[in-house]
């Protein structure tokens, strides 16, 4: 009942993707999480995104043949804006003014960020550049819908532990904490699971667990809001034929009658 909202009803509402809604959860769940440990100012998170690795961004290319384990690796800042955390809680506009902001960072990526690994790594231009900015010290991996079971085409095997490569116990962690989140479809419905992991003795399985019920409860005041009146909307990168900020999106859609849907033009 809590995963079903958060892949269909929350991101429809706001015409976006699953990832926008986890994500704008995740923001909001560590900068609570920092505030009640002194970090007043802490209004952002620096967050490495795991992509699939096969956008569409090359003219021609078809790997829909190709069998392997594609990958992009990107930095975000998420930053969630919140004034009003009680509004925010309590599943308030503020919840939906938060998913808005970064839907629109998130959209602000080129390519999906897929590029920022060559000019990182491969371009001498732009790698000792890149190379001394601030490193995040999160990393996230919404790696998608799986079916469960075995009597289906493509299943996780029954003895896998969970997806994802195997790695020297020696190697360091590139992450302080690692969150790589699945959802399962399965005969009682779809089912939202996470993987929490940190280098032992760096944070503890209490603050881990804090951060995560936090993340579970943002995820609750987005799921409060998107169901109550007057929820979602567009944001600018929505409407391509014309530049409007956000204040003005709102505005007009204030204006609208409740059930009024926006006709775009194609």
């Amino acid at each position: 009942e809590r995963t079903e909202p958060l892949l269909t009803r929350v991101p429809a509402a706001f015409h976006g993707g699953v990832n926008d809604v986890l994500l704008t959860a995740l923001g909001l769940a560590v900068a609570d999480w920092r505030h009640r440990r002194g970090h007043a100012d802490a209004t952002g998170v620096l967050v490495d995104l795991e992509g699939h690795g096969r956008e569409d961004i090359v003219e021609g290319a078809d790997l829909s043949r190709t069998v392997g384990w594609f990958t992009s690796l990107y930095p975000v800042r998420l930053e969630p804006g919140v004034e009003d955390w009680a509004d925010l809680w309590g599943g308030g506009r503020e919840a939906g003014q938060a998913l808005k902001r970064v839907k629109e960072q998130l959209r602000g990526l080129p390519d999906s960020g897929i590029g920022y690994g060559l000019l990182r790594h491969l371009n001498p231009d732009t790698a000792r550049e890149l190379a001394a900015l601030p490193t995040p010290q999160i990393g996230f991996n919404y790696l998608g819908r799986l079916a469960a079971g075995t009597d289906t085409d493509w299943a996780a095997a029954p003895e896998a532990d969970g997806l994802g490569g195997g790695a020297d116990d020696a190697m360091p962690l590139p992450h302080a904490l690692e969150i790589n989140a699945t959802t399962e479809d399965g005969p009682g419905g779809a089912r939202l699971g996470v993987v929490w992991s940190w280098p032992d003795g760096l944070l503890s399985e209490d603050d881990v667990r804090d951060l995560a019920e936090t993340w579970f409860r943002a995820l609750d005041a987005l799921v409060a809001h998107a169901e109550g009146p007057g929820a979602g909307g567009h944001t600018p990168s929505d409407l391509t034929l014309v530049s409007l900020t956000q204040d003005e999106i709102d505005a007009f859609e204030d204006e609208l009658e409740p059930g009024t849907e926006w006709e775009m033009p194609k």
